[in-house]
């Protein structure tokens, strides 16, 4: 069986820190599922790091559904979350229980939305279907960038006294997590010790009670952007690009394939189709 809502909630209340892993495919899944982390996210970021997508503002619900499926394949023990994409649950609370439920038959455990107190009937709604939601506030990349660019969130007492009403308006919600994204580590460590259920952060400090970070920037394998708070603990861009070259440059110089890389005939069989080529005179 793998985790449960509640089994990331109680990792909070053991004070044990929750491991988050944005990931979009069958593969990388695999390896992070065997990596042992509690929480798979598939994010709506794949628009940008998967596609190619200018912001995450394109990414479809089928497109969602299509990558959640995939990664749910892989999933082994984690509890596996998706991203809603935007416009999936903004306009009408019917929307959002509809293309929530699309997300769990595609193999989600549970759904992540963007917003705090303007979302709340949408998160509601969701929840009282039996869908768990996870929340996501401070820096939101589906809406934030429109008005502000990227900007750190909290930084102010306003802001922050802000995100305190929006984290708490999700908990009320029936929200069983909150993501506390690129906001000042002095708000985020405010939010985690008002809201009983758990904080994860990214760019937000260590007083979060769990970290998320997507896997291609573990891994150092997106290169388009290199945000502050990601943590590369290899640089693979590099080291695959090299084994490109290295591949095509052993294809233009015929060193690949070798005997190794390629099949032969039984035994003696070429030496009939040569007698019978011959024969026809085929060439």
């Amino acid at each position: 069986m793998h985790k449960s809502v509640n089994d990331i909630v109680a990792l909070k209340k053991s004070k044990k820190k929750i491991t988050v892993v944005t990931a979009y495919d069958y593969a990388l899944t695999s390896i992070c599922e065997k990596a042992g982390v509690d929480v798979l996210l598939v994010g709506d970021s794949l628009g940008m790091v998967v596609l190619g997508y200018e912001n995450t503002a394109q990414v479809t619900m089928d497109q969602m559904c299509l990558f959640t499926e995939a990664a749910s394949r892989a999933r082994r023990n984690a509890l596996l979350v998706a991203d809603m994409p935007f416009m999936s649950y903004q306009a009408c609370v019917t929307d959002a229980v509809a293309n929530a439920g699309r997300l769990i038959k595609a193999g989600a455990d549970a759904v992540k939305l963007e917003g705090g107190r303007f979302i709340t009937d949408a998160v509601k709604s969701i929840v009282n279907m039996g869908i768990p939601v996870m929340g996501h506030i401070g820096f939101q990349p589906q809406t934030t960038t429109l008005a502000q660019g990227y900007k750190v969130q909290g930084k102010t007492k306003e802001s922050a006294l802000n995100l305190i009403e929006d984290a708490k308006a999700l908990e009320e919600a029936g929200a069983f997590a909150i993501v506390l994204e690129m906001t000042a580590h002095e708000t985020a460590g405010v939010i985690s010790s008002i809201v009983s259920i758990p904080t994860i952060g990214i760019g937000s400090g260590v007083n979060c009670d769990g970290q998320v970070l997507v896997i291609h920037d573990i891994l150092g394998m997106y290169e388009k952007i290199k945000p502050k708070f990601a943590k590369r603990y290899l640089s693979l861009s590099s080291d695959i690009q090299k084994a490109v070259e290295d591949y095509k440059n052993d294809v233009k110089t015929s060193e690949f394939p070798t005997k190794e890389n390629f099949f032969s005939m039984e035994k003696g069989e070429f030496e009939k189709l040569k007698r019978d080529i011959d024969k026809d005179g085929i060439l």
